[in-house]
């Protein structure tokens, strides 16, 4: 009888649902599975790390805690862990992460927006929780309705819909789904509602209560086909309005050529004086309706990008081309002073911003320093190969590589070679030596300065020997092209 009770005890094992071990939560994802297994996971909280970072360790224990909860949850949010300096290096630089740790939300396998909230393992699952269920609101009493807009801070997306099948309400919770992490979006199937706005499929974007002037509608309607590319350009067109807020999470949103305003935009503590500045900006703006022109208002904290700019009483304007050149305004803001910048940055009649630390008094050190405003003259014209390293003070790889790259400069001083660095965060790089990362490195023939090499390899002295070796104008004078080194002749 033994037999057939253990063979009816597995059978019944089973039928049993597997269980989910905590101690697997957080998920860990490498290069080899992250493309394949993310795409399994409706919503994902991806903590991008390094194991020396400080701040990892610390958020560590709470992301772990937010991981079990989450898992519970209905529906689930899986919370995933990727090590930028070891299996994860590939998914971490194709999603650019440069500084750890690194929240990024991922839906159905396609990255969202970062996460930039506390850090505590209850502020992680509070937030998390938003993120999943309906993309939208659904009224169906008018009063309410009307106060909720009264009360809504942000831009809303509503919805006029006749039947709940309607093909319009079907592309429009497509969109919802996709823009719900910047984008508030409500909707009404209520013939009541639809009777007294006259409105049968459609949509209507509504500009908050602090957010209108005279200068563009409160409301803009849609009008068009139900069509999912059509309302997502109509949504992206008309969201920011004439002049946008524009931020960190937001700024690829605003499209060049570009022109921001920076002072002190704070709509929570002083929105009086935010669309006093605002509405001059405005003001102007709208003379400009019909060119490519994108206009924004900004934090002082974001002038950071220019390095050390005194703040003043009034807006910092600040043009960016195409070209990613930035132009200043000198004069003290007025609508006029504004307008006549706004000509001449049409005209191209304005001298380009470098953002640069100053040239150093003395550069005879095996490793030469390059900033913006000798860049063209240590690196460029230097008539020599080089090697240049793009890094930031605080990164930790930066950090570990320098000694190498220091004896890699003593090793090559009697070649024809430049081993050069640049701090790529207090200077403008050249749009050909695109920063990708940190530490980003590039070889440049003396030939092909405008078409440097992207350095892709190890960060040991053999490493950097054996590819200079390799691609270099000419012929190293201790090592071949293979980078082996040369035996002495006897």
């Amino acid at each position: 009888m033994l037999p057939s009770i253990i063979l009816l005890f597995l059978f019944h094992s089973s039928l049993l649902p597997s269980v989910r071990s905590d101690s697997t939560l957080p998920f860990e994802y490498t290069d080899a599975n992250f493309k394949n297994e993310i795409i399994n996971h409706q919503t994902a909280l991806v903590m991008f790390y390094a194991p020396w970072c400080g701040h990892c360790q610390k958020l560590k224990p709470e992301f772990e805690k937010a991981a079990k909860e989450l898992a519970d949850n209905d529906p689930p949010v899986t919370l995933i862990k990727v090590d930028c300096t070891a299996a994860g290096k590939s998914t971490c630089s194709e999603h650019e992460v440069d500084g750890y740790p690194l929240l990024k939300i991922f839906r159905n396998g396609e990255a969202g927006q970062t996460y930039s909230n506390a850090r505590k393992a209850e502020d992680i699952i509070n937030y998390m929780k938003l993120q999943v269920g309906k993309s939208y609101t659904e009224f169906v009493d008018a009063i309410e309705m009307e106060e909720s807009i009264k009360m809504e801070k942000n831009v809303l997306i509503f919805g006029f819909f006749e039947e709940d099948s309607s093909e319009m309400k079907k592309a429009f919770m497509e969109i919802a789904d996709k823009l719900r992490d910047k984008m508030k979006f409500a909707c009404t199937s209520s013939k009541d509602v639809l009777e007294k706005y006259g409105e049968t499929d459609n949509i209507m974007l509504v500009r908050p209560a602090h957010l209108r002037n005279n200068f563009e509608d409160d409301q803009v309607k849609y009008g068009g086909k139900p069509n999912f590319h059509a309302i997502d350009t109509f949504i992206r067109k008309n969201y920011h309005g004439l002049v946008g807020i524009r931020n960190e999470d937001n700024e690829e949103e605003f499209d060049t050529p570009l022109i921001t305003a920076y002072y002190n935009v704070d709509y929570k503590m002083n929105p009086k004086n935010t669309n006093y500045w605002r509405n001059r900006i405005l003001k102007v703006a709208q003379q400009y309706k019909q060119s490519k022109l994108t206009f924004a208002i900004t934090k002082f904290e974001y002038l950071k990008e220019f390095g050390e700019i005194k703040h003043k009483n009034s807006p910092i304007i600040v043009a960016k081309n195409e070209k990613n050149q930035k132009f200043m305004m000198e004069e003290e803001f007025s609508v006029e002073n504004f307008d006549r910048f706004i000509n001449k940055f049409l005209k191209n009649e304005l001298q380009p911003f470098i953002k640069s630390e100053d040239i150093p008094e003395t550069n005879d050190g095996p490793v030469k320093i390059a900033v913006a405003k000798n860049f063209d003259d240590v690196i460029v014209n230097n008539g020599k190969d080089t090697l240049i390293v793009l890094y930031s003070p605080w990164c930790g790889h930066c950090q570990r590589m320098m000694p190498t790259y220091a004896k890699l400069a003593e090793k090559l001083q009697d070649d024809d070679v430049v081993i050069a660095k640049m701090d790529a965060t207090a200077n403008d790089v050249p749009e050909a030596f695109e920063v990708k990362g940190y530490p980003t490195i590039y070889f440049a023939t003396k030939d092909k300065k405008n078409e440097p090499i992207s350095y892709e390899g190890g960060r040991s002295l053999q490493d950097f020997i054996k590819f200079i070796a390799e691609h270099a104008s000419e012929e190293l004078k201790d090592y071949d092209r293979k980078g082996n080194e040369k035996k002495d002749e006897l």
